[in-house]
């Protein structure tokens, strides 16, 4: 998935995007409200990470605004206050979810997965396909029983392909899910990832390439 952490504290941000990126998640970072606004107008994100209390554009505008655009990106809500009135204001703005600060990076993971699970209707928990399971909260994957190790993303441009359940997928969208905005779109990355993909599932080959178009798993 992708994601935009939106934080003031650019500790806080890093330390959050570390923890995502880590769960195979392309995250990109915005430090006030009016940034946040800008990368949701050109990118497309499952999941935003918002803190409420922001510099420029306060986060309540910024969840505002989303909903408004009728986007599908689902809203995280930061916030240190922990009062029962905070939650509901937050929520009653159409955030999709609400933490309190201090808060356990697991569980701000596990909020963000659910998120992203919703912003994509029908998807479901595990995913399965020519043979591959592929377990998005344990991070595990399965080829005819056979556990494959993968890389992050190697796992995420995986997941792409089987959330696509047989339809081909473009590179473009392999890149913009499974890398971040700093992602060099000439590098050949996603054709890299691609080959060893391949390599790894082992034979019969499943992910195939569909000249013009992109890759699909049929």
């Amino acid at each position: 998935m992708r994601v935009l952490v939106v934080e003031d504290e650019p500790k806080l941000a890093e330390a959050i995007a570390e923890w995502l990126r880590g769960d195979t998640h392309a995250v990109d970072i915005a430090a006030d409200g009016a940034e946040a606004l800008e990368r949701t107008g050109v990118n497309d994100y499952d999941v935003v990470v918002l803190d409420r209390d922001l510099p420029a554009v306060h986060g309540d505008e910024v969840c505002r605004e989303l909903v408004a655009s009728e986007s599908t990106v689902r809203v995280l809500m930061l916030t240190a206050a922990a009062e029962v009135t905070a939650r509901v204001a937050g929520l009653s703005l159409g955030a999709d979810d609400y933490l309190t600060k201090p808060f356990a990076f697991p569980e701000l993971a596990a909020r963000v997965l659910a998120l992203g699970r919703r912003s994509r209707p029908g998807a479901p928990p595990v995913l399965r396909r020519a043979g591959i399971t592929l377990d998005p909260a344990r991070r595990e994957v399965f080829r005819d029983g056979r556990y494959v190790a993968l890389s992050k993303k190697e796992f995420a441009v995986l997941t792409e392909l089987l959330r696509a359940e047989g339809a081909p997928v473009s590179a473009e969208s392999l890149l913009e899910k499974a890398w971040d905005e700093y992602a060099d779109p000439f590098t050949g990355a996603v054709r890299i990832a691609v080959l060893k993909l391949r390599r790894k599932l082992g034979p019969p080959a499943v992910v195939e390439t569909v000249t013009g178009v992109g890759y699909r798993i049929p």
